[in-house]
């Protein structure tokens, strides 16, 4: 008799140790934010990496190329090793930890990969050694393992800004971002855009991209679209210098936490 009541004390303890294990896990989980990169070379980065943008903080994490989680310092992508540069990643996480609770920890999954145009994306094409969509679907999937996918940052259409794309860019998108969301499993994700450079030897079609991503984010509640007139190239009037970086990664912070209201 002694026996059984024992046995069935140890039970109960195994049972009340595996539920407070699950309570945890569930726990942090949900006070796991998650969110994705995606784009070309100026969401990927290409500014100049300073001290400041490598100092790491425990609740902003990010994944290396063998997928482990580690404390996230610039520069965040690593898809392109002799390419990589600063990025926004950073500072849009140390921005958004300002206005959100102390016990939530923001996870950076990176995807971008420099040159990319939008039909590579939709067609799952390789670009510099990486499958674009299937990476994203592969990384969305890890994400949602490690906490709750709260959004997608999104910087992409210098290489769309061409007579050819242009025509087909609004629809490429709309249907690019339905396929994300899906990945997502939710079709209410917020998705935060941000306007190409003002400073192209191309002007008038690095305009027409914009005028497309403002139209399209007018007919999606759950799109947002951040400005970048006023930000400088660092030298090739493609890419955004470092101050550039840093300042978009607060202005994708400030749109998402609209969101949020």
């Amino acid at each position: 008799m002694k026996l059984f009541i024992c046995t069935l004390l140890m039970l109960a303890g195994l049972i009340a140790c595996h539920s407070t294990k699950n309570n945890t896990n569930d726990k942090q989980k949900t006070e796991t934010w998650v969110f994705l990169m995606a784009g070309q070379s100026n969401m990927a980065g290409r500014g100049v990496v300073e001290a400041q943008d490598t100092l790491t903080d425990e609740k902003i994490l990010t994944i290396d190329k063998d997928n482990q989680i580690i404390k996230a310092k610039e520069p965040i992508h690593f898809y392109e090793p002799n390419m990589k540069g600063l990025d926004c990643g950073l500072s849009f996480a140390k921005t958004l930890q300002k206005h959100i609770s102390k016990k939530v920890t923001i996870l950076l999954i990176p995807t971008a990969v420099g040159g990319s145009y939008i039909g590579q994306w939709l067609g799952d094409s390789v670009q510099r050694k990486v499958r674009l969509l299937t990476n994203f679907k592969e990384k969305m999937a890890f994400a949602k393992t490690k906490g709750i996918v709260k959004g997608i940052i999104w910087h992409q259409g210098e290489s769309d800004a061409t007579a050819k794309r242009i025509p087909l860019y609004e629809q490429n998108l709309r249907k690019l971002f339905g396929i994300f969301r899906s990945y997502a499993g939710n079709d209410k994700l917020p998705i935060i855009l941000g306007e190409l450079g003002s400073y192209s030897k191309t002007p008038e079609n690095w305009s027409a991209i914009n005028d497309i991503m403002k139209k399209y984010v007018a007919s999606d509640p759950y799109a947002a679209l951040i400005s970048t007139g006023d930000l400088t190239h660092k030298g090739d009037f493609v890419h955004f210098n470092s101050d550039g970086q840093r300042q978009m990664g607060q202005r994708y912070a400030e749109a998402y936490l609209k969101f949020k209201k």
